[in-house]
């Protein structure tokens, strides 16, 4: 996965996780921060942002939806991500939206359900 999504030259910083290490075969180097786990560690300078943005996506999906089910979690993180991706150019949202919709076929309600898991 590194080999494919990352660059040779790019430096990762994780938590410690084992399965990070293996990064540095794709030619990145990694540096592992092991904060211990606990309340204290959400304090750690390093994950500040990483922290903000996982409280940003936990409320922006509790504050959209009534109920949230496992089942549909990855359409609410796409959704999401993007949103988050387009909120930086306020003016372009409606024009984008007008595109979009003009250009977007009728879907049935049998192919939207072909991407859930069955089960």
């Amino acid at each position: 996965m590194a080999q494919k999504h990352l660059r040779a030259a790019t430096h990762v910083v994780s938590d410690g996780l084992s399965c990070f290490a293996s990064v540095t075969t794709a030619g990145c180097t990694h540096e592992a921060i092991v904060t211990g786990g606990g309340p204290a560690s959400v304090n750690h300078e390093a994950f500040t942002w990483v922290n903000t943005m996982l409280g940003n996506v936990k409320n922006a999906i509790q504050g959209m939806y009534h109920g949230i089910s496992d089942r549909h979690a990855p359409r609410y993180l796409a959704e999401f991500g993007s949103r988050f991706n387009r909120c930086f150019d306020l003016p372009a949202m409606i024009p984008r939206l007008g595109y979009l919709a003009a250009r977007t076929p009728p879907m049935p309600e049998r192919l939207l359900r072909l991407a859930e898991p069955s089960g």
